[in-house]
């Protein structure tokens, strides 16, 4: 298998890909599977749940109009899918496959290892895990050298971005492809350098939420403090500068070196417990109870919220940058 991705001749070329395998029909896998019918292709859904279609059905029905707003491809359709109870048949003559089972590590084991097994030889694989290595999950399968991760972020039809990384046994070559196939189709992509437990920005993500966690269990802030905090101050830098350039423009003239000397000494402050606390009945209550407090509308609704409002700051970015180019 590596022979044959270090031969361009002997794989399709990412703008070939017509079909593609969702293996999985939960929150990221239908939706991962709704972004690619937006994208044009057709898709084919593996979960052996017996409510595995409906519920494909209401989430892609439930996406449209927001993947609608963001534009869609001449050939989209959200009807352009089928649902397989067959791994063999979910992937025959499928251009791209895409897993997204539950983050149970012997169930991936032994599903990429079948995935790895029904599908053509030199068509990439690629896994949405949010926490396990490729080099764990690939140790059963016959040709790992095709194997990948795909990380995205929830909703994935929605946030750009994905993190690409390889294995030990991935060909460099099919981490290539996979980074070259997502950007493609319109994903903002980190091709890793290497393998980091957690990826990079769930490693950011967890350090925020464990700090939270010590502030509510301290009784030092409450959910709608914390939240509130980051929405109404940092959030708003955050979709245009990360928090390294946010960084180096507070130093001002000086940038990121009169910054770290200035502020270089408060980072021996201790401000930070990056340890997590214990997740006591009485923590997860009150992190519940805050919840209900902050916000009493329905998920349905917040998540209409949410997907307004990503759409509305995507496009201002893209206003921006277009503008800066």
């Amino acid at each position: 298998m590596t022979d044959l991705f270090n031969r361009a001749d002997a794989r399709a070329s990412v703008a070939d890909v017509r079909t593609i395998a969702c293996i999985g029909a939960g929150t990221i896998g239908a939706g991962w599977a709704a972004y690619f019918l937006a994208k044009g292709y057709h898709v084919r859904v593996w979960d052996p749940a017996p409510d595995a279609a409906p519920k494909v059905r209401q989430l892609i029905d439930a996406a449209w109009p927001a993947l609608t707003q963001l534009g869609l491809h001449p050939d989209a359709s959200p009807d352009n899918f089928t649902v397989h109870t067959d791994i063999a048949e979910a992937v025959d003559g499928v251009g791209f496959v895409q897993e997204s089972a539950p983050e149970v590590l012997e169930l991936k084991k032994n599903l990429l290892a079948d995935i790895d097994a029904a599908t053509a030889d030199g068509v990439v694989i690629a896994s949405s895990t949010s926490g396990y290595s490729m080099t764990d999950m690939a140790t059963r399968a016959a040709n790992p050298s095709r194997l990948v991760v795909g990380h995205p972020f929830n909703p994935p039809y929605l946030i750009p971005l994905v993190e690409v990384v390889g294995g030990e046994k991935t060909s460099a070559a099919a981490v290539q492809w996979a980074a070259d196939f997502y950007e493609y189709i319109g994903k903002s992509v980190i091709k890793m350098d290497r393998e980091v437990p957690g990826f990079i920005a769930n490693r950011l993500q967890e350090a925020l939420w464990r700090e939270a966690l010590h502030m509510i269990d301290n009784g030092e802030a409450t959910v709608e403090q914390i939240d509130r905090s980051i929405t109404d101050g940092p959030g708003l830098r955050w979709p245009i500068h990360g928090p390294m350039t946010t960084f180096h423009l507070a130093g001002g003239q000086g940038g990121m070196r009169h910054m770290l000397e200035h502020f270089g000494p408060s980072l021996k402050s201790p401000w930070t417990r990056l340890e997590a606390p214990e997740l006591t009945d009485e923590l997860r209550e009150a992190v519940i109870a805050g919840v209900d407090d902050a916000e009493e509308r329905s998920v349905t609704d917040l998540i209409i919220e949410r997907d307004a409002a990503i759409i509305a700051v995507r496009n201002m970015i893209d206003e921006i940058k277009g503008r800066r180019a």
